[in-house]
């Protein structure tokens, strides 16, 4: 199901999210209804807050625009380490539409969280997932790109 998208200045954008902890099968139905809302709005990343669900969940996919769909979906994702390299990038987010951002971001991620199914992960990211990963984990503390315009 396609969900509406918070849109900026709303201040549930500015609002922490709550960890999940366990993933249900509601969890599990709105990480799907987040992939179909991202999808619709020609986005590469989604949090749950831009639906305006205070809950630490993310869906990520930057390989549909060019081929196959390769979703990837983060339960109380939790950044534990990130490059010394950055760099800056332009950002564009769904919830501030016709506004490119330039952030500087680490390079480099490793990301610890539970996948769709509920399973312990921890992996690394490097480049443009890297860089949509930390947009994403800064929703789900309130932060937005214009808070961190470079």
């Amino acid at each position: 199901m396609i969900r509406t998208i918070v849109k900026h200045p709303d201040p549930i954008l500015h609002r922490t999210s709550e960890p999940v902890g366990a993933v249900t099968a509601d969890t599990r139905a709105l990480l799907d209804d987040m992939l179909d809302t991202m999808y619709a709005a020609q986005g590469r990343g989604l949090a749950g807050v831009q639906v305006a669900v205070l809950q630490r969940v993310v869906v990520i996919d930057i390989a549909w625009k060019d081929g196959a769909p390769e979703p990837l979906c983060f339960v109380d994702p939790e950044i534990v380490w990130v490059s010394d390299e950055k760099a800056v990038g332009e950002e564009r987010c769904l919830s501030i539409p016709d506004t490119p951002t330039a952030v500087l971001r680490s390079t480099a991620v490793r990301v610890r969280y539970r996948d769709r199914e509920g399973a312990r992960q921890e992996r690394e990211f490097e480049g443009l997932m890297a860089m949509v990963m930390q947009h994403e984990v800064d929703h789900l503390d309130g932060v937005l790109i214009l808070d961190k315009a470079a």
